[in-house]
């Protein structure tokens, strides 16, 4: 959930948007370097969103092509659309940010605002269902391996769907607070005469520090630690496996043409890369999401270190890095399955070539 206030932009542009220096105040601190990181991302962010939209188009097309029958699949297949509806709805926002900082002057400041902040909590109300549907992906390959006997039985298709609906209603009510923030209002020019929306808030600070409290501290935290805690028990079993794995190689390769037995040699080949690939999804989600983690502690004990305070800027710097981090974790899902999913690879391979003869 790497999360940027709703309104620290706006509250940066009006700094920003001040050319003549105030003598009584001081210099404010780290203002050049968020506006080369602000105009750095801005040039970089297009081509990372590009690339996500178009890779979970890709995800999205082979998991259906490759049929939804277990509950590993509707999982990943979920993930492909919540991040593809993450993205399409951050673009937008995302559009704002590339002219504000490459082209300010080509669009009224409002606009600006308007096209930055409206999609912004909707958006990353649908980054919360994909960061849901990635800590239910450690679980239950942890639940795989703990049980593997009973895993079949306990998750079931039905009950995955069922899990996956619940989670999505889920995003929605911790967002409430946020998404009843902001309003379209009509405002007349009295110099054109002409009419442009406009965004307001109500209740901005209110609800914002209610989404504080609740997601940038409850709910962040514990899917954080849950996530670790998947990610290190999932790899300590991987190395268990592998060791396994070439401890009956060995015994093999001394007896006579001894075939061990699937049990003898733990989990499967294909069971060992599922893992494997689930491990690797969690792994981007801990480390992109740590930036946020960090911004989100340092709030606490450093008072400053917000919005348009004394580290506003510095705020602003790290508020941009954590955007970036999740449009990233929305777009490289698609490397690691056709690394780890020998099923998603073949099915991606076949339609790559039926492609190619058309």
């Amino acid at each position: 959930m790497a999360m940027v206030a709703s309104n620290l932009s706006s509250s940066l542009v009006e700094l920003e948007a001040s050319s003549t220096p105030i003598p009584s105040r001081p210099v404010p601190l780290y203002r050049e370097e968020f506006l080369i990181t602000f105009k750095v991302l801005a040039a970089i962010n297009p081509a990372i969103i590009l690339l996500g939209l178009v890779s979970n188009v890709i995800n999205i097309v082979v998991f259906l092509k490759a049929d939804v029958k277990d509950n590993v699949t509707i999982l990943l297949l979920s993930l492909a659309v919540s991040d593809f509806v993450f993205l399409s709805f951050i673009t937008p926002s995302m559009c704002g940010a590339v002219i504000h900082a490459l082209a300010p002057s080509h669009i009224p400041l409002s606009q600006i605002i308007l096209l930055r902040h409206f999609p912004y909590w909707p958006a990353y109300t649908v980054y919360d269902f994909s960061t849901f549907i990635t800590v239910s992906l450690g679980v239950m390959r942890c639940a795989c391996v703990a049980m593997p006997l009973k895993f079949k039985l306990v998750f079931t298709k039905s009950r995955t769907i069922k899990w996956v609906l619940f989670i999505v209603a889920l995003a929605v009510s911790l967002r409430i607070p946020v998404l009843s923030i902001h309003r379209i209002l009509w405002r007349i020019d009295p110099k054109t005469n002409i009419s442009s929306p406009h965004l307001i808030a109500k209740n901005g600070v209110q609800m914002s520090r209610i989404n504080d409290i609740l997601n940038r501290g409850v709910v962040i935290y514990i899917t954080y630690i849950t996530m670790v805690t998947c990610v290190c028990i999932l790899t300590f079993k991987l190395y268990q496996a592998s060791k396994m794995r070439r401890s009956c190689k060995a015994t093999s390769n001394q007896s006579s043409d001894k075939t061990d037995s699937p049990a003898d040699r733990g989990l499967s080949s294909r069971d060992l890369k599922v893992v494997k690939s689930v491990v690797l999804v969690c792994t981007i989600f801990v480390l992109l999401q740590l930036p946020f983690l960090l911004v989100s502690f340092i709030r606490l004990v450093v008072p400053e270190f917000d919005k348009v305070k004394s580290l506003g800027f510095l705020f602003g710097i790290f508020s941009q890095v954590n955007s970036t981090c999740a449009y990233l974790n929305a777009s490289l899902n698609i490397f690691i399955y056709y690394n780890y999913n020998s099923k998603y690879r073949l099915v991606f391979r076949t339609l790559m070539s039926l492609t190619s003869k058309q």
